[in-house]
């Protein structure tokens, strides 16, 4: 089984789960709140929520939120995170993105997933699949690891065509159905494995799906 082979695999992440201290920071994504935060609230769909921290917040902020993970062992993480003054605000669903065939229904306000990385051709058939989910008026919003990424000594897996801009992102849209936002490539800082200072990017692309 190759590291990719591992990190897809529902059995690998619900180990880790299950495993003692927290996997994440359990701070929202500064990308999602900066990019949400100018809209008005109403319903979300966080895709690949993990421990919960972006659903978390968008709940605090207003938001009824879906939050969907393949590992139960996380969704059982993010639901023990939940202030009871939020509960009402926040559901659960276990379901696996790669092959999720979603219903008429419902579509929501904002659909937004992170460091969702999967290859070419099936990353291109899962967001379009979350683009069909977004309500007219509402926003699509994905983060990822750009491919600048590679060029540096951070932890990445060496495969180029699990990472995308947000040119191809926009791309991928039907340009008659959405109006894009934000188009970026947004520079943060890291570290290396052996604690060297780096500068990395966040590929950013949000989109307004506008009929």
């Amino acid at each position: 089984m190759t590291d990719f082979d591992s990190i897809i695999n529902v059995d690998y992440w619900d180990q880790r789960y299950s495993a003692t201290g927290q996997v994440w920071s359990g701070d929202p994504n500064p990308v999602l709140v900066e990019e949400v935060a100018p809209l008005a609230p109403g319903t979300a769909l966080e895709v690949g929520c993990g421990e919960g921290a972006d659903a978390i917040w968008l709940a605090g902020h207003g938001w009824q939120v879906t939050g969907v993970d393949f590992s139960a062992q996380a969704l059982a993480r993010a639901a023990e995170r939940v202030p009871a003054s939020l509960a009402e605000r926040l559901r659960w669903q276990r379901a696996d993105i790669r092959d999720w065939q979603p219903d008429d229904g419902p579509h929501y306000d904002l659909v937004s997933t992170s460091y969702l990385h999967l290859p070419g051709a099936l990353r291109r058939r899962v967001f379009a699949t979350l683009a069909t989910r977004v309500a007219p008026d509402g926003h699509l919003l994905i983060v990822g690891h750009h491919p600048s990424d590679l060029d540096t000594a951070v932890r990445r897996l060496k495969e180029p065509d699990l990472l995308y801009t947000a040119d191809e992102l926009a791309q991928d849209l039907p340009a008659d159905d959405w109006e894009v936002r934000t188009r970026a490539a947004r520079p943060r800082a890291a570290t290396t494995p052996d604690g060297t200072p780096v500068t990395i990017h966040d590929t950013v692309l949000t989109a307004r799906r506008i009929r």
